[in-house]
């Protein structure tokens, strides 16, 4: 997905953004103030996440968690920004009817639009997060997942994935999925 800058460069107040949210036909994402719509993906870009979701379903229910699709915003207070990840896992039920403060996993499936936004501003904000345990940016042409991980020191480590039979762990969930299943459909 990508984000393309609205017409007005209004400031536009955190409630003004999330009432504005609840009846646009369109997403949009918010960083201090100025508001960015979202582009359409492909088809590839759905498949990809969608294996995330199919792979992790059961995991997530045996520790009732939810996974969420590309309609739920996450919030970076730190930096008064919310995005719409293509993958979320909360495992947190107090969380907002329409954003998630505390994710424990996020996802992002990259795009030519979205590589710079996701390896900088993305993964610096969503670093942020105190509850964040591992924070995924995955290849949608060819297979490769560079993955955030917090260690037991709270340090970001990252691991970089690019063999088919490699394993992606998932902490909170205490589950893995193979590269190959990931990218089922997508590298026939």
């Amino acid at each position: 997905m990508s984000t393309v800058p609205q017409a007005s460069l209004a400031y536009i107040t955190e409630s003004e953004y999330l009432e504005g949210e609840k009846i646009s036909p369109e997403r949009h994402e918010y960083v201090a103030g100025q508001v960015y719509l979202m582009a359409g993906s492909s088809k590839r870009h759905n498949r990809i996440a969608r294996s995330f979701i199919n792979g992790l379903a059961n995991a997530a229910s045996e520790k009732n968690c939810e996974i969420y699709f590309s309609d739920i915003k996450v919030k970076i207070e730190k930096y008064q920004s919310y995005y719409y990840p293509d993958v979320v896992i909360s495992c947190d039920d107090n969380d907002d009817e329409y954003y998630l403060t505390n994710p424990c996993i996020i996802i992002e499936v990259a795009s030519d639009s979205t590589i710079r936004k996701d390896y900088l501003e993305k993964s610096l904000a969503y670093q942020s997060i105190p509850s964040l345990q591992a924070y995924l940016i995955v290849a949608q042409d060819k297979i490769q997942i560079d993955m955030l991980i917090r260690d037991e020191n709270n340090e970001w480590q990252l691991k970089k994935l690019d063999k088919a039979e490699e394993q992606v762990y998932f902490p909170c969930l205490n589950a893995s999925l193979n590269l190959a299943k990931i990218y089922n459909q997508v590298m026939e």
